[in-house]
């Protein structure tokens, strides 16, 4: 029986679904967390063969003597993973520490964690990505705008979702953050692109060639609904664009993607952009080496009339699946603001749209900065309804 180690299984919420599938798939499922057990729904319980709390997964020597004792307990481990963007640092240090090869190790990380190591190799793919500037001096700064032009986006180099990344218009703009930054933080300055995001989310088996493929979309930047408070708003596409699936292969082949759930982001130009194309044109974003986040798991099989938890935990455990997607629609994510003054109330939503909907929650705190308060899951057939189930749950008084 082989050994999986899952690093805090419990968050997200629905991640005990991916321990599930491993389970029912044969695999000694092995949780590590700090939440203790007895809080632990009886989903996720059922779902693991044993689990070790640490009282913080931010100690490196906790974790570690707690994947030291399941290899005492069970033997050799064969995987050991997070699908948690915060955790892949750890995660591959874990693995580099215990000799666990079937995964990233610490290399690995400079190439697919940091921003400015990520351009090399979407441009060794074929796709062409936004100049840069790693933040050093006023001077250097203002010699790259006096390059790409204002405005600029800047963002640490290394960082999760869109935490500390704000646009700069103005030299005020750029001194004020230049004097505000963390010195300890390595920040990456890119020029302004105009742009939509459009996502590559794939589940890429052991010789790198994809076994599942889809795609979302995001109208509005994630920078902006997180500085503005702003509603948050993308879909699941009912069919992946072919430049998006081809962008998307080449980036996995480059970035050497094996046994991976993964979220590529690319953006797609809303007009002619000097150096990068023409509009429409798809560019490179930035790789996450995870499932996009939240809820989007499910909302992918609602659009796909599927299951990629078990198409993931089946890659794992046998290198490819026989799970097949149905009927395919748009999946809608609709993150409402609290504070806003929306004509629609949550029953006037619920009584127009309730054949749609397929998943209603208040968003915990640490994920409403970049998602909203009040979610709505709905799936739409068309194109036309979906953007009028935007338009008006969005629409304010």
């Amino acid at each position: 029986m082989k050994n999986f180690i899952f690093i805090s299984p419990n968050f997200p919420a629905n991640y005990w679904q991916f321990c599930r599938e491993l389970k029912n798939n044969g695999m000694n499922v092995l949780g590590i967390g700090d939440q203790p057990y007895e809080e632990l729904t009886d989903d996720l319980k059922g779902s693991l063969d044993e689990y070790y709390k640490v009282s913080d997964l931010e100690c490196y020597d906790e974790v570690y003597r707690a994947v030291a004792f399941f290899i005492f307990k069970y033997g050799p481990i064969d995987w050991l993973e997070s699908n948690n963007e915060y955790w892949l640092e750890q995660d591959a240090r874990l693995r580099t520490d215990f000799h666990i090869t079937s995964g990233f190790q610490t290399e690995d990380m400079p190439r697919i964690k940091f921003k400015s190591g990520m351009k090399e190799f979407y441009r060794k793919a074929g796709i062409p990505a936004a100049r840069h500037h790693m933040v050093d001096t006023p001077e250097g700064c203002l010699e790259f705008i006096r390059e790409v032009g204002y405005p600029v986006i800047t963002k640490p180099d290394n960082g999760v979702g869109a935490s500390h990344t704000h646009k700069l218009s103005t030299d005020k703009e750029l001194m004020t953050f230049l004097e505000q930054r963390d010195p300890e933080v390595s920040f990456i300055m890119e020029e302004f692109v105009d742009a939509e995001i459009n996502s590559y989310d794939a589940i890429i088996d052991a010789d790198g060639n994809p076994v599942f493929e889809t795609g979302n979309v995001t109208p509005h930047s994630i920078m902006d609904i997180v500085n503005n408070a702003d509603n948050s708003v993308y879909y699941i596409v009912k069919e992946l664009a072919e430049d998006t699936r081809a962008a998307g292969r080449a980036a996995a082949k480059s970035f050497g993607v094996k046994s991976r759930f993964v979220h590529f982001e690319f953006f797609r130009l809303l007009k002619d952009h000097e150096g990068l194309g023409r509009k429409g044109r798809i560019i490179a974003l930035e790789v996450n080496m995870r499932p996009c986040g939240g809820f989007t798991p499910d909302m992918i099989n609602f659009a796909h009339n599927t299951n990629v938890y078990k198409i993931w935990a089946d890659m794992i455990a046998f290198g490819h699946s026989t799970v097949l997607a149905g009927k395919h629609a748009y999946c809608a994510f609709a993150g409402l603001r609290d504070g806003k003054d929306f004509v629609m109330s949550h029953e006037d939503i619920m009584e127009t749209y309730g054949e749609n909907i397929k998943m209603v929650d208040r968003l915990p705190d640490v994920l409403s900065a970049a998602m909203g308060n009040q979610m709505y899951v709905a799936v739409f057939d068309t194109k036309r309804q979906l953007d009028s189930f935007y338009k008006n749950v969005l629409r304010c008084r």
